[in-house]
């Protein structure tokens, strides 16, 4: 957990099936309210569309380098607060990917309405499905190493 990074350049290398699963599995061992899981998961790999996004998405212009992404998506009419449970879930994937020597980083699309449409285009998503995330990931192509962000001044016991 601690070693995990942003990692944002990638190497011209595919990542294997076996490893995209865990990170599915990952995924989707995430907690969510009421058991419901409203998270859905595309996995792009098609280069047309990673270029594509990563030509309007001002936060994702690693798309262009990255071999792959998974966008993580949640289910309105299954949940109100789908957005906390789908994040979760992106968290598990981000971990799961740096747990097998895999580079990836956090882009937003949601809430923001021009970002969703984006990412809609690209994945056709029914209107009830929202983009949360977009997921790059990949092999990194540079050794990084992970931010401290320890910071005991935002821990208070009993009280603020």
């Amino acid at each position: 957990i601690m070693g995990r990074k942003s990692v944002r350049k990638y190497l011209p290398k595919p990542v294997e099936k076996e490893k995209i699963e865990v990170l599915l599995k990952a995924g989707m061992a995430a907690p969510s309210g009421k058991d419901v899981r409203p998270w859905e998961l595309i996995v792009i790999d098609d280069r047309e569309v990673l270029d594509s996004m990563a030509a309007v998405l001002p936060y994702a212009k690693m798309l262009k380098e990255a071999p792959m992404a998974i966008v993580v998506c949640g289910d309105t009419t299954k949940s109100s607060y789908w957005y906390l449970d789908c994040s979760a879930a992106a968290q598990n994937i981000l971990l799961a990917a740096e747990a097998q020597g895999l580079g990836a980083v956090w882009t937003a699309a949601y809430p923001y309405e021009d970002r969703i449409r984006v990412v809609r285009k690209y994945t056709e998503l029914p209107g009830n499905i929202v983009p949360l995330c977009v997921i790059p990931f990949g092999y990194p192509a540079t050794a990084q190493e992970p931010k401290q962000k320890f910071d005991e001044k935002k821990i208070h016991y009993d009280k603020f």
